[in-house]
């Protein structure tokens, strides 16, 4: 019986220490997996870079081209002074627009306008952001271009002087802005021979934009309108007097070096087709912010639309008129800055365009509704086939809340003189 007993304990010793052996196992594998667990799920997408993920910056479809039924639709939008959406409230709106009123009425306007006008490009002229009120640039600036965005409709922008008091300087701007998803805007023009940035211009957002001919015609493969896009900068010192800024003699330069290399550049693809008559010299339209000081110094002719503030610009005239009545291809040029003007005048044969104040966070006048512009480049038509481009158009558009279309006129017309 002792021998039996003896056996029996020895027995059950075994037993509790595979017991406890097998415990030992089973916590041991616990404890392997949850770390396996935490690493894959946890630890590995924290200290790894998963490339499937990264997101690209989604590519506007190019090139620019004029519709089949012969048109290329321009939406500007100048002054958005978006600041940080819902909480930034409105300016010089009526007492009973207030309460309800913030940087989300700027966003839903350009919505509207986007489905309304349907543009082919859509330009922002400057002033996207209001600095001072914009706690994080990046931030502003998705808001701020969202519904281009989320319309897949390519947009182009310049800096007015405000975008860079926030967090970001001119130069990180328009890199930022140049990143964005559909976005054809460059921080400095490409050389055409070099293939590499001119970055020994003044300024930041100088650059070009091309416009090929309609599907199916035999200029589809050319550049037939030219979209001249330049920095005005912000504010300078002259003479110990604090003035805005000027476009400088570099920015001129190169877009007279452009213009000329421009000038009766064409491809014809079907060498059996009768070319019909068409300018030799492609037309070209110019977008920037701050007005030139000939505008103040008049004088100004035709003009279509409401002056009713004093030119705000820089005490420097630096020849911009000159050199775009001396280049010949400029037909008009666009810009912003003066909120509560938004005619179009001749200057010397010349027309411009202000855009009018589009941004409820920029200053108005109450009861004056926001506004936008749009402008319209026509094909002439022959009589098989689309042929160059004979006509520009504008129109601006009232957030009246049924978007009432007003003041269009003719700037262009290839059957006539500027």
């Amino acid at each position: 019986m002792f021998v039996i007993a003896s056996l029996f304990g020895s027995f059950e010793q075994s037993m509790e220490s595979a017991r406890l052996w097998i415990h030992s196992l089973l916590f041991f594998i616990f404890i392997i997996a949850s770390l396996y667990v935490l690493d894959t799920l946890v630890i590995s997408n924290r200290l790894t870079t998963h490339y499937q993920n990264i997101q690209l910056k989604k590519q506007p479809q190019l090139p620019l081209r004029f519709r089949s039924d012969g048109t290329f639709k321009i939406l500007q939008v100048a002054d958005m002074h978006y600041g940080n959406g819902m909480v930034t409230r409105c300016r010089d709106v009526l007492e009973s627009e207030f309460n309800y009123c913030s940087d989300l009425n700027t966003t839903h306007f350009l919505r509207k306008m986007i489905h309304i006008e349907r543009p082919d490009l859509i330009v922002f002229t400057g002033d996207n952001i209001f600095g001072s009120s914009a706690t994080d640039a990046a931030e502003s600036l998705f808001e701020v271009f969202a519904p281009a965005i989320e319309s897949g409709i390519p947009w182009a922008a310049v800096l007015g002087n405000h975008d860079q008091e926030s967090t970001m300087n001119r130069e990180e701007l328009m890199s930022f802005i140049s990143l964005m998803d559909y976005s054809v805007s460059q921080t400095f023009p490409m050389d055409p021979m070099e293939q590499q940035p001119m970055t020994n211009i003044d300024g930041f957002g100088n650059y070009n934009l091309e416009v090929r001919g309609a599907p199916g015609s035999y200029l589809s493969n050319s550049s037939i309108l030219n979209l001249y896009f330049l920095d005005s900068g912000d504010r300078a010192i002259v003479d110990g007097v604090r003035t805005y800024n000027w476009i400088r003699e570099s920015q001129l330069s190169w877009l007279r070096g452009l213009s000329k290399r421009f000038q009766g550049q064409w491809k014809l693809t079907d060498q059996s087709v009768e070319i019909p008559p068409f300018p030799v010299m492609n037309p070209a339209l110019a977008f920037f912010h701050i007005p030139i000081p000939e505008i103040r110094q008049g004088p100004i002719k035709n003009i279509v639309g409401t002056y009713r503030e004093y030119v705000a610009c820089s005490l420097v005239n630096s020849g911009v008129l000159k050199t775009f009545i001396s280049m010949g291809d400029v037909k008009a040029f666009f810009i912003g800055h003066d909120h509560n003007n938004d005619y179009c005048g001749n200057l010397e044969g010349m027309w411009f365009c202000y855009g009018g104040g589009f941004g409820y966070h920029g200053y108005g006048v109450a009861g004056w509704p926001r506004r936008a512009r749009v402008i319209q480049a026509e094909l002439g038509k022959g009589k098989e086939v689309w042929m160059g481009v004979e006509k520009i158009r504008t129109w601006k558009r009232l957030d009246d809340g049924v978007l009432t279309k007003f003041d269009e006129q003719v700037l262009w017309d290839i059957h006539s003189s500027r």
